[in-house]
């Protein structure tokens, strides 16, 4: 196992991990954007309401993406242990 193989196995392993999130993110930064308009336009500024609707924007894109996100995560994982049985068989 050299150190080349660890290297790429690393950064397979960042970029599952930004691909996973990315669904959950951008919609958190989208409405978190827009409640920031929203309060600078009413001068609301409570706390909670840029909180909650994050909340529920983020369990939506986790609903609507969620099977995406764990064949991602089957896939990279069943290449790690296809590897893995390779370099040891």
């Amino acid at each position: 196992m050299g150190s080349e193989f660890v290297i790429r196995l690393a950064g397979e392993a960042v970029y599952t991990v930004l691909k996973a999130s990315a669904p959950m993110l951008v919609l958190a930064l989208v409405v978190g954007l827009a409640i920031s308009i929203f309060q600078a336009t009413t001068q609301i500024q409570e706390q909670t309401l840029a909180f909650v609707p994050k909340i529920v924007a983020v369990l939506l894109a986790f609903l609507i993406f969620g099977p995406w996100i764990l064949t991602t995560l089957i896939d990279f994982t069943y290449n790690i242990l296809n590897n893995l049985y390779k370099f040891v068989g």
